[in-house]
């Protein structure tokens, strides 16, 4: 079935050069023109958004009501918006170094602010995590979707325009950060299963990256080549904690020398590149040796053949094992396979800057390459060996439901994105298997709870598929198991404070037996326990280990701002907090931090309760 408009042709073919603009204005005017001015507009998630002409189109339409513009999209970036003074007094003088001079989307503006006309609508398959809780227009037009399966989602709002940020070189362009479903939907364009126009922003801070990524200029009708090039949204690398490292130390000991890859965004991924390249350094024996709680796996030896990768999301801990060597297992000479990236700005420039021989060993793919077996799954079943694909979770239940994309029910944090894809494939694959992180406890409020429960609100993931579960005390292998087994073993890496009263709700379902007991092994799951493992290992395990955009003082700061933000619900947390401030000894670079923070750098009578919460915060921190 053909979608849409007729393509710009000559006599059949793609004409050789598309319409170049550098006024997106203009450009946006011309695209109205050519629909009728109906837009159904197809954008890629995340960092391949071409902003400079969405805001154009967007304004174009609120400036005339006659025009329609519907945006199928996902993953809207977007600086964060400081909730508070002192989150304010923080990011905003470092906002453009942390985050990139990226510029806002207007629609997403409409949106937050409530005033999103009719004639435009926006609609989304993932959010930029927590962006859009309690934010009513997002959350009613979301649409619940597997990674693999937003293609025909998409298919089906009929786009009549595609367009992509896109680095150029002469007459070839790249899709780079986004073949995850761009280079699908070319691909049905040519064999005509699927029109639209292709209309483009060239933005040549993004790696021009070869192979599948690459189009002949002549697939766009349309470029807008603007004057500035904006900057590229920056991930920021948040701290990778003790706990984080805990959880990554068990899951580098699942990991296959010779097998498959994939890990996601974030500290626990952050974390679990850097234990890889501890492993193969033959570095983490004496953290193992010194362990309290009972390990599992027996992958402890250097890589001799290496890892292949295949991810939906290329990340920056990949890129740092292709880097030193640890991903070298080659599949049609790739060591990577991946459908899309947004990272870091350090991700970015190591990619331009990487020698053209190793960046070739990045593949960028569709999704339906990356996160699925179906078309050519025999040679996919031979390279997908000892597959381990490693994502994370916000609950787990104690019979293995797993809840990673909502915060309560109805409202959507994230997005199911690929993480029921990898588990299809975990359980499809000979030897794979799908491990899901989560740090046991949260706090909030200040109140600490369990991500380990009973039962949770809402389940991205189903008990029949349930797999590896790990947390900071160690790893739950729960497939094929009985129900009282798993629950057993779930208890086993659950926090010791919640240990009885999750036993206590099993049994009383009548689910363990009401005999049983969590071994004495398994019954000193505790913060302090972990802090006295991993303390002597504070420079093996920092809490940067691939870099960061923060300062030195920032760095300071953030175990602080972290303590003060878990305070902040709990008025008897916070007096002791303020307290702090008078009678705990000084930081050592109290008054610096102070300073950064646009405080006095030294107490003084008037001083502001946030400036003295937040100096007994660095205090505690030191």
């Amino acid at each position: 079935m053909v979608i849409g408009l007729p393509r710009m042709t000559d006599g059949g073919h793609l004409v050789d050069r598309p319409q170049i603009f550098s006024d997106p204005d203009d450009m946006a005017a011309r695209i109205f023109e050519r629909m009728d001015g109906t837009v159904r507009l197809a954008l890629p998630l995340g960092l391949g958004k071409p902003v400079t002409l969405v805001n154009a189109l967007t304004r174009a339409a609120l400036d005339d009501a006659s025009l329609d513009l519907s945006i199928f999209t996902a993953l809207t970036l977007m600086r964060p918006d400081p909730s508070s003074d002192l989150e304010r007094r923080f990011l905003e003088p470092a906002m453009d170094r942390l985050f990139g001079a990226y510029p806002a989307l207007l629609y997403a503006d409409l949106i937050k602010s409530g005033e999103l006309p009719e004639n435009i609508r926006v609609s989304e398959f993932f959010f930029q995590a927590g962006e859009w809780l309690g934010v009513d227009y997002a959350q009613r037009n979301y649409i619940a979707a597997n990674y693999t399966h937003a293609r025909d989602v998409l298919i089906a709002q009929r786009p009549n325009v595609l367009s992509q940020l896109m680095p150029r070189q002469g007459d070839e362009i790249s899709l780079s950060c986004n073949t995850d479903i761009s280079a699908d939907l070319f691909d049905m364009r040519s064999d005509g299963a699927l029109d639209f126009m292709a209309v483009g922003e060239v933005n040549n801070r993004l790696p021009f990256l070869d192979g599948t990524a690459v189009l002949d200029i002549g697939e766009f009708e349309m470029l807008l080549e603007p004057p500035h090039e904006f900057e590229l949204f920056s991930a920021v690398r948040r701290p990778v904690s003790p706990r984080n490292h805990a959880i990554a130390l068990h899951v580098s000991r699942l990991i296959e020398d010779g097998g498959t890859l994939q890990i996601g965004i974030g500290a626990i991924g952050d974390a679990v590149a850097h234990a890889l390249r501890l492993r193969d350094r033959a570095a983490l024996n004496p953290v193992w040796d010194s362990a309290p709680f009972p390990l599992t796996g027996e992958a402890v030896a250097p890589f001799k053949t290496g890892l292949y990768a295949v991810t939906e999301m290329l990340v920056g801990g990949l890129v740092a094992l292709l880097d030193e060597g640890i991903l070298r297992r080659e599949v049609d000479g790739a060591a990577i396979h991946a459908g899309f990236f947004v990272d870091a700005r350090a991700m970015y420039e190591r990619l331009r800057d990487m020698p053209e021989e190793r960046r070739g060993k990045i593949h960028m793919m569709p999704v339906s390459f990356t996160n699925a077996l179906y078309g050519d799954e025999a040679s996919k079943r031979a390279a997908r060996i000892e597959a381990r694909f490693v994502n994370g979770a916000m609950q787990v239940s104690l019979l293995g439901d797993a809840m990673s994309d909502s915060a309560k029910p109805g409202q959507v944090v994230s997005g199911v994105g690929g993480q029921f894809n990898f588990f299809e494939q975990a359980f499809a694959l000979e030897g794979g298997r799908a491990v899901l992180t989560l740090p046991a406890t949260r706090e909030a409020g200040g109140e600490v709870t369990s991500n380990i429960v009973w039962q949770v609100p809402v389940t991205t993931v189903p008990r029949h598929m349930r797999d590896i579960v790990v947390t900071e005390y160690g790893a739950a292998d729960l497939r094929g198991q009985t129900d009282e087994a798993v629950i057993a073993r779930l208890l086993a890496i659950a926090d010791s404070r919640f240990q009885p009263q999750l036993l206590a709700e099993a049994k009383r379902a009548g689910k363990i037996a009401q005999s049983y007991r969590i071994p004495e092994a398994h019954r000193n799951n505790l913060p302090e326990t972990l802090r006295d493992w991993l303390g002597p290992f504070t420079e093996l395990l920092p809490s940067f280990p691939l870099g960061t955009d923060f300062n030195e003082i920032e760095q300071l700061l953030l175990p602080a701002l972290s303590r003060l933000k878990a305070a902040s619900g709990s008025k008897r947390q916070l007096a002791g907090l303020i307290a702090a401030s008078v009678t705990a000894r000084p930081h050592p670079r109290e008054a610096e931090a102070m300073e950064r923070m646009g405080f006095a750098p030294k107490p003084h009578v008037s001083e502001s309760l946030d400036a003295r919460a937040l100096r007994g915060a660095l205090r505690r921190s030191d």
